[in-house]
């Protein structure tokens, strides 16, 4: 092979002024694909369609109202919001609501429907009318009679009357940015209006819509501030660590065209809708490009040192490096692509594009980067060889200290290793985003102050058309409700047992003793027909019965729970409804609550699958590259240790991970090969082609790419670090966790990897001096 990439290197460099304009302009053709980039909003773009969790969800958002709102919580400074005063501010902002676009529904405490017996009438009216005519006294009143409904009781006012919520229900198209984008717009400048004219009051604005505009809003800030960062620390990274100038610029060339043209190829001809978890694409395809582009370019600098003309050193290094970059590239590619497993399409979005940018950045490092080198002025500093001499010298050190180092590292690795059964999964959607998203601080705040954003609804079958009428089903929803409430995980549950209860007592005079559960199913059908014909349009039963009155939904409102907490109380709820409700009435809950718990779980299960088929077809890569089944073997320790390591580390500061946990191993275990395949291949070149001893080829793979791999390995670990400062924590845990992934690869490649090859190779240098010695008397 290196005869024909020594012709292709010379062809490279005569051809230069071509190989630049034709790689320029292929990459900018695939890079204008980016006009047609569009961001997704929606959060059920987390789900495949074959999702259980999704699916039902979706058939209960079929089956009764939009899932989809905005709550505006507010809270006095001091004293309590049922005033007429503060009444009145609740008024206006729940008749603004109404004018939210794609409202369907508002709930608050002034519009709630409250039931009154007037003679032989049921009286159906605004629980607050005319807030401004109140005295504080009827005030008071409203407070208690609020806090004597379950139905808004902890969920428009808190128990404590001091906070209440105004929510509204929106029929949002799917996956409509600009939808989204004006929904949010209308719903804070009511904010902020609110704000401006009542200082003395907290206003805060969460709801499924906030998040779902969150979503798109983190991708956005991360794409304006994560990968500006990521170019100015490449640019300082690469010219301190090389005090070249034009190597710089030739480095940023090939990165910046790298991340564009994939960016344009997959999300814009392709159609991928850009995500949070997608909008760390280009930082890590930044990171990985330059760790191509080091190291021809360190190579060729550290030969121009030694005294080879430039482009003879340019020839030699791709000569060098052509099989360990194309090797690299391809494994980082299929690291990347065994995210196709995810259960997340995001993630199969960023898995897909940075594969696509990888194998672009080896394209551009091999035609590109050697053509631009070759025009620009280049000069090797000092420096470079600096570290070269200290390469030596660590090498030295490794070879001294073998044996303490072998045992060391494998008693760390298995030391860290013993710690991993320690995780648990726990997914919270609130905690995706950090305090500098507006929607995590508001959804924290209301959830200590009134009610929690985590939702989760049970559609519960009367087993025939108009049976929510029948008394035994009513009785046995009020008895499920009821068990609900004694749950310490649950906040509030909204029932339509509480309707009939609230009815019936209406229709008998308000007489407290007939606040139950109807007895005769007629007269039951009779009161909740005129009930409904009393209320006013938008504020219908739609929300918790479904048309045919077959079915009705309970939706309860739960605590900040852990993801085993949720399944605990999912499972007691399972057994009792086998226990105590009949079969059709037996139902599993859905929401964006159970859709997010478990997302984590789900995703382990099926990437788990893509992480052994990726680590399957990488090692054989190594085996058929290296052609040495022996060498190709030792490879894996290097390989498989360092995530290992890397959650070890973890594992000391917190016992919970999240679904991002689930993408670290393959998004880092093409990036640790890197490291592995370089230092493998020159051990072989010393060993095998050359004959030197285990220790000279030691000292050969530290002194030829032991800088070449620290420099790159310091660039990946600044790249991936800095999507720690994301504000979508997803993207920020799986930055630093590959980060920490990468740096314990590279110090197991340097500690551990030669002094493994030294071990398993010392059988062979004991024998061959003695074969040498019984062949000499034949020779």
């Amino acid at each position: 092979m290196n005869n024909w990439v020594v012709a292709y290197g010379r062809l490279v460099v005569k051809l230069r002024w071509f190989v630049v304009l034709a790689a320029i302009a292929g990459a900018l053709f695939l890079a204008s694909g980016g006009r047609f980039i569009e961001f997704s909003n929606d959060y059920r773009y987390f789900f495949t369609e074959q999702n259980p969790n999704l699916q039902a969800f979706e058939r209960l958002e079929r089956t009764y109202t939009s899932p989809d709102t905005l709550l505006w919580v507010l809270r006095p400074n001091e004293g309590k919001i049922t005033t007429p005063e503060r009444l009145a501010i609740v008024k206006e902002i729940t008749e603004r609501a109404w004018q939210t676009p794609f409202s369907i529904r508002v709930d608050s405490l002034t519009n709630y429907q409250h039931t009154r017996a007037e003679n032989d009438d049921l009286t159906v009216r605004d629980l607050v009318e005319s807030p401004q005519a109140l005295t504080q006294a009827q005030a008071d009143a409203v407070g208690a009679i609020a806090l004597g409904e379950p139905v808004i009781a902890n969920r428009l006012i808190s128990d404590d009357e001091t906070t209440t919520a105004i929510v509204a229900t929106l029929k949002m198209p799917r996956d409509d940015q600009v939808a989204t984008s004006g929904v949010m717009t209308y719903a804070r400048e009511l904010l902020a209006d609110m704000r401006a004219k009542h200082p003395e009051i907290r206003f805060e604005l969460t709801g499924s819509v906030a998040l779902s505009s969150s979503f798109s809003e983190a991708a956005q800030r991360d794409l304006k501030t994560l990968t500006p960062a990521m170019y100015l620390v490449l640019a300082l990274t690469v010219y301190f660590l090389t005090r070249s100038i034009p190597g710089t610029i030739a480095t940023i060339m090939v990165v910046t065209l790298s991340a564009a043209a994939a960016m344009g190829l997959v999300m814009g001809w392709f159609g991928v809708k850009l995500t949070p978890p997608s909008s760390g694409a280009p930082t890590i395809i930044l990171t990985i490009a330059v760790a191509d582009s080091i190291h021809i370019l360190v190579t060729m600098l550290v030969e121009m040192r030694r005294g080879r003309e430039k482009f003879d050193a340019i020839v030699e290094s791709l000569r060098v490096n052509w099989g360990p970059v194309f090797l690299t590239s391809v494994t980082t590619a299929i690291g990347f692509a065994s995210l196709n497993f995810s259960d997340a399409p995001p993630f199969r979005d960023l898995g897909n594009t940075a594969a696509a940018g990888a194998v672009i950045a080896w394209v551009l490092s091999v035609t590109l980067l050697p053509a631009i080198a070759a025009i620009l002025p280049m000069k090797a500093q000092g420096t470079l060889t600096r570290q070269s001499e200290f390469m030596e010298r660590f090498a030295e050190f490794v070879i001294g200290n073998r044996r303490m180092l072998l045992v060391a590292t494998a008693v760390v690795i298995v030391g860290f290793t013993t710690l991993l059964p320690r995780f648990t999964f726990n997914d919270r959607f609130v905690t995706y985003f950090d305090d500098r998203m507006e929607f995590r601080v508001a959804s924290d705040w209301a959830a200590d102050h009134l009610t929690g954003i985590y939702q989760i609804s049970y559609s519960l079958s009367s087993g025939e058309t108009g049976g929510v009428s029948n008394p035994e089903y009513v009785a046995k929803l009020e008895e499920f409700a009821n068990w609900f409430r004694e749950q310490p995980e649950v906040v509030h549950v909204s029932t339509f047992s509480d309707v009939m209860k609230r009815i019936n007592k209406s229709m008998h005079g308000d007489d407290e003793s007939y606040y139950r559960v109807p007895d005769d199913r007629q007269m039951a059908a009779q009161f909740l027909l005129l009930y409904e014909m009393s209320l006013p349009y938008g504020l219908d039963l739609n929300d918790q019965i479904n048309v045919d009155k077959s079915s009705t939904k309970l939706t309860l409102t739960l605590t900040d729970v852990s993801t085993a907490q949720m399944q605990d109380l999912i499972n007691r709820a399972d057994a009792w409804l086998r226990k105590n409700a009949p079969e059709h009435m037996y139902s599993y809950p859905a929401g964006q609550s159970v859709m997010f718990a478990f997302i984590g779980r789900n995703n382990f299960n099926s990437m788990t699958t893509g992480t052994a088929i990726a680590l399957i077809l990488i090692s054989a890569c190594l085996m058929l590259a290296l052609r040495n089944l022996k060498l190709g073997l030792i490879s894996l320790v290097p390989n498989l240790t360092p995530p290992l390591v890397s959650f070890g580390i973890l594992a000391l500061f917190t016992a919970e991970v999240g679904f991002w946990s689930t993408f670290v191993i393959a998004t880092a275990l093409g990036l640790i090969v890197d490291a592995t395949v370089h230092f493998l291949s020159k051990y072989r070149r010393a060993s095998i082609e050359q004959g030197k001893s285990p220790e000279d080829s030691v000292r050969y793979a530290f002194s030829t790419v032991g800088t070449a791999l620290w420099v790159s390995t310091f660039v990946l670990v600044v790249g991936f670090a800095i999507l720690a400062l994301s504000p979508f924590k997803v993207n920020a845990m799986l930055g630093i966790m590959v980060a920490l992934t990468v740096a314990v690869a590279l110090v197991i490649d340097f500690l551990l990897l030669p002094s493994l090859l030294i071990t398993v190779d010392r059988r062979k240098n004991a024998v061959a001096p003695a074969d040498a010695a019984a062949t000499s008397p034949a020779e």
